[in-house]
């Protein structure tokens, strides 16, 4: 189908723009939200004679988009959440949960706004955008975090997910090693670093006497 748009559309056009589009895209979402027209003659000649209105109101919506972006972009929500050892969410976090979190730090967002494209599913710090309007997008920042100590290392540019795995592999190249030393020792024979420890608590134990 060939519409008019009345708005900046992603990928297809500014306004004034006529363009083809699938016949159910344009029934169901860009008709209906008024964010096109029909390109049949009688609708090009209306476009044509409200294009300066349509034009000059479209400017003044952008301008207070503008405005409001100044506000709004780069603002940071926390959202706790209980997740796994891995940093995996019992759950997710979606458009609801990121326009409560503006609304908490006074930003009001339409959750049309809000564009996502999947649910948040890990702890970390998410980029999510906000379109004010078709011409004006901001970006916003989604804390998640299992608590608030956590959420304040990933403010400071912490990578929880990251050292989380660090000292994973670290225990577990830990357990290796302790693993390997009891396999190579003979029967009977104890570790050197254990010999250590046994000097270092019978010197401990002698001191204590002396002094005793």
């Amino acid at each position: 189908m060939d519409i008019i748009l009345l708005q900046r559309i992603e990928k297809l056009g500014t306004i004034g723009d006529v363009v083809t589009v699938k016949d159910g895209y344009a029934r169901n979402f860009l008709l209906p939200q008024k964010k096109a027209l029909r390109a049949n003659e009688a609708n090009k000649k209306v476009f044509e004679a409200n294009r300066d209105r349509l034009e000059k109101e479209n400017a003044e919506r952008r301008s207070e988009a503008e405005k409001a972006g100044t506000k709004v972009d780069g603002v940071e929500i926390i959202l706790i959440r209980a997740a796994s050892n891995t940093g995996q969410l019992y759950g997710s976090v979606n458009v609801r949960d990121i326009v409560n979190g503006l609304a908490d730090k006074g930003h009001e967002i339409d959750k049309k706004q809000v564009i996502m494209g999947n649910p948040i599913k890990t702890i970390g710090m998410h980029d999510v955008r906000v379109d004010l309007h078709p011409e004006v997008s901001v970006t916003i920042k989604a804390n998640v975090a299992r608590s608030d100590d956590e959420a304040e290392l990933q403010t400071q540019g912490v990578d929880v997910l990251a050292q989380m795995f660090e000292d994973e592999q670290a225990a577990i190249e830990e357990q290796a090693e302790a693993t390997r030393i009891e396999t190579t020792l003979e029967p009977g024979e104890i570790s050197a670093d254990m010999l250590e420890e046994t000097a270092e608590a019978d010197a401990s134990d002698s001191e204590e006497n002396a002094e005793g």
